[in-house]
């Protein structure tokens, strides 16, 4: 199962805050899905259309018009006071790798992960020379998806049967190991079906519940989508 799940994924556990710079239809994804999940975010964009265009899908976040090219302006609307930067921006390239340049290396920066989006191969190889943690490719992730990945950090891979339920690979969460599948009766207490539990490449399938669950191992349940995401995140 491995073989068609195979993102990599954050580490971090604590809550983070999100800084998204440029707020086109990709970053416009990231915004709305680390939103409904509860996460600290910042939108910026140097467009006060797209901005107003994002406050009317998400009235509460906090969005600002800045020239996501100069580093005072990001200094000064909180983006370098973020814990990870995403940075949309398809168009132009260099605006991309400035704004990836500033939230990286700029003096007294509290960015600890820049994601940059790329639309080329070229593009990437200059994002990551610049100080990139993680490059992107909108046509090979969706905006929505990132945004999951970033506030489930053990969230290996979904996927979607239908518009409510979905089949998601995650890392056994730390309040979940060292403890058998019968005592954590997941059916009942989370309303979550086991598939398959294991270390990762070698997953049981329909494991039975005197399994125990294991520090680095994985766990394949479905679901509804929401109950799914109310599993523990690390």
């Amino acid at each position: 199962m491995r073989d068609w799940w195979n993102w990599s994924q954050s580490t971090e556990s604590d809550p983070q805050s999100f800084g998204i710079v440029g707020v086109g239809r990709f970053g416009s994804a990231v915004c709305r899905q680390l939103m409904q999940n509860g996460a600290e975010v910042l939108a910026v964009d140097r467009s006060s259309k797209a901005i107003e265009e994002l406050r009317q899908l998400e009235p509460s976040i906090e969005a600002r018009v800045v020239d996501c090219t100069d580093e005072e302006s990001l200094r000064e609307a909180g983006i370098l006071d973020m814990d990870i930067v995403v940075v949309a921006i398809s168009e132009p390239i260099e605006a991309s790798i400035t704004a990836t340049l500033i939230a990286k290396d700029s003096a007294g920066t509290r960015v600890r992960q820049v994601i940059a989006r790329a639309t080329s191969d070229l593009h990437e190889k200059m994002l990551k020379r610049v100080g990139a943690d993680r490059v992107v490719f909108p046509s090979r992730m969706q905006g929505e998806r990132l945004g999951i990945e970033l506030v489930r950090p053990n969230l290996m891979e979904r996927l979607e049967l239908d518009e409510h339920h979905s089949i998601e690979e995650i890392k056994v969460p730390e309040r979940f190991v060292g403890r058998s599948l019968r005592d954590l009766n997941l059916r009942k207490n989370h309303r979550v079906n086991v598939l398959a539990a294991g270390p990762a490449g070698e997953l049981l399938v329909n494991p039975p519940a005197s399994h125990i669950l294991l520090n680095g191992h994985v766990l394949v349940v479905m679901g509804l989508t929401e109950d799914l995401q109310n599993l523990p995140r690390t």
